[in-house]
């Protein structure tokens, strides 16, 4: 079986756009992780805002920590956009072929995405779940990749898998409301241009806002359990003294901690953050699709001049 190069390009050009996308984004989503993952007490709010993250940041002098597990979530954003993008490209590919038309139904986009998500999050969670944890911990007491991943058990590195298992129709709604608007479009365009043959290219400005559509659809649907998940897989609360000293971590549940938000913050408690939320997956999304889309075609063509370069080579080399 041959490589699936077409897969390749849509899986780098896919990883490449999350990189960037998360690099530009991070601080901000570290201020929504550390708002997310306050559980607010009446008349007792460390944050009222998720301004207030920042400018604890900068009051305190730790205006890098705003980057703090930069490093582990950058890995973590490549490695799961290359997995997703390609298995959900070779995933549609398949079934293309098999009923004979490159156009697909909404519900065999939605599960095909779905089972791509699943397998993406399985495989990469201990990168999630570590850099979740550097991100919610005390501004400036972060602790390295390495150590924050080993310092409970390898099930603890898997804390939060069931909920992130829930949470795999988010980017299954999202890319697939992206994929029918913009095959609508294209269609559209196609029609008017009566050029069946052409290809035809969406503009970085129409990308970014399908992207933005499609990202808040799946946000505001599926974010009860995102902010849980964020609470799970928060790194536990320690003061000064506290960090230096080893401790064993508290195991958190699924069950837990909705009653926790239910007791203490009531319904309107499981939306906490959802503005910040939307906004900051809503750029990231709206980014990474735009970037992805605009580098495809040079991606492409790429991987076909590496492949025609090793061809060459590997002829001259049967020819010596």
């Amino acid at each position: 079986m041959g490589v699936d190069l077409e897969s390749i390009s849509e899986a780098t050009s896919g990883a490449i756009g999350s990189l960037l996308s998360t690099t530009i984004l991070y601080p901000l989503d570290t201020c929504k992780s550390k708002y997310q993952a306050e559980i607010s007490v009446p008349g007792n709010h460390k944050y009222r805002h998720i301004s207030d993250v920042f400018w604890e940041a900068i009051s305190s002098g730790n205006v890098l920590s705003l980057y703090q597990g930069l490093g582990t979530k950058n890995v973590q954003s490549f490695v799961s956009s290359f997995i997703y993008f390609y298995s959900y490209s070779y995933f549609k590919r398949l079934h293309s072929e098999r009923i004979g038309s490159k156009s697909i139904g909404t519900k065999a986009n939605l599960l095909i995405a779905a089972a791509s998500a699943a397998f993406t999050n399985i495989l990469t969670q201990p990168l999630d779940t570590a850099s979740s944890r550097m991100q919610t911990s005390e501004f400036g007491n972060a602790k390295g990749f390495w150590k924050t991943l080993t310092e409970g058990t390898w099930g603890d590195a898997y804390d939060g898998m069931g909920i992130t298992l829930l949470l795999t129709p988010n980017p299954a709604i999202q890319y697939t409301v992206f994929d029918q608007l913009k095959q609508n479009l294209v269609e559209k365009r196609k029609a008017k241009a009566n050029k069946d043959s052409s290809p035809v290219v969406i503009s970085s400005f129409m990308a970014f806002l399908l992207g933005a559509i499609s990202k808040t659809a799946a946000t505001v649907i599926t974010y009860p359990l995102i902010r849980c998940k964020v609470m799970i897989q928060a790194a536990d609360d320690t003061n000064d003294n506290e960090a230096k000293k080893p401790r064993e971590r508290i195991k958190k549940t699924i069950p837990g901690v909705i009653y926790a938000i239910w007791e203490k913050e009531g319904v309107l408690g499981f939306f906490k953050g959802l503005q910040a939320q939307i906004l900051k997956t809503v750029l990231s999304s709206a980014l990474l699709l735009m970037i992805k889309e605009k580098i495809t075609a040079t991606t492409w063509f790429l991987i076909l001049a590496i492949r025609k370069t090793l061809f060459v080579t590997k002829g001259r080399l049967k020819s010596s």
